[in-house]
């Protein structure tokens, strides 16, 4: 007797992505259009599955290319732009061969997707650091000064040292690693990317606990960026003290 069309619903729902090809042929003889309906639905999944496999692929070249490494780290910074809050770097050292679907520049994803995949680094990653600099510090030496020094605060706290390093764009001064820019690397290496989704969910769930203490400003929402609302909150309640002197001059 044949499966329910329920029965073979719930089974290819069940079954592990990287199986699903076989499940799928195994249903394939059964005539009902509605599984057929079912059977196609899936197909399109597991393309879906295959070409995210190849989309990480090339997302691991630069990890390829320095293989010769071991310990390879990726390097990302996030909150360079916005009118408040702190500059944060992640550094993330992943296994060899670490292949996470879906990873990506974090600007690029949802915030549910970023939490997510922000737990599977953690728990997969050799080593992990974060590295801030203060609206203070960024006032007083400059926002590309202050993320410098969250870079070289991230790469300090991981353990094991990496041998090379992975940076989204810069070369860091006063680091003796080997560096290699890569420009929009978030996009590039899975390494950086795995930094700025890191970086990315640190920072966020700093701003929402700086809107709990700065209510009116939406840092919730806005994570300390120049939207219109923040603006104007700004212009009509003047600075926080989280706000960056430096950056506010033509709203305060």
């Amino acid at each position: 007797m044949s499966l329910s069309l329920k029965e073979i619903k719930a089974i290819l729902k069940e079954t592990p992505i990287e199986k699903l090809s076989d499940v799928i042929g195994s249903f394939r003889d059964d005539e009902r259009s509605t599984v057929q309906k079912e059977l196609d639905s899936a197909a399109k999944r597991y393309d879906k599955y295959l070409n995210e496999l190849k989309r990480l692929e090339i997302m691991a070249e630069y990890e390829e290319k320095y293989s010769e490494y071991t310990f390879i780290c990726g390097i990302d910074e996030v909150g360079r732009g916005p009118l408040a809050g702190p500059v944060v770097a992640g550094a993330v050292i992943l296994p060899k061969g670490s292949r996470i679907p879906y990873i990506n520049d974090s600007k690029k994803l949802s915030e549910s997707k970023r939490e997510e995949l922000y737990d599977i680094i953690m728990s997969e990653a050799v080593s992990t650091g974060i590295g801030s600099a203060s609206w203070e510090r960024i006032d007083e030496i400059n926002i590309l000064n202050a993320t410098y020094e969250a870079m070289r605060e991230a790469i300090s706290k991981l353990d094991p040292s990496p041998d090379i390093l992975l940076n989204d764009a810069v070369t860091i001064p006063e680091v003796d690693i080997r560096q290699i820019p890569i420009i929009k690397g978030d996009a590039k290496s899975m390494s950086i990317a795995a930094a700025s989704i890191i970086a990315k969910v640190t920072r966020d769930r700093l701003m929402v606990e700086y809107d709990k203490k700065y209510p009116g400003y939406g840092f919730a929402d806005n994570k300390g960026y120049g939207s219109a609302a923040h603006i104007a909150a700004l212009k009509e309640m003047g600075p926080t003290p989280i706000h960056r002197k430096s950056f506010i001059g033509n709203f305060v």
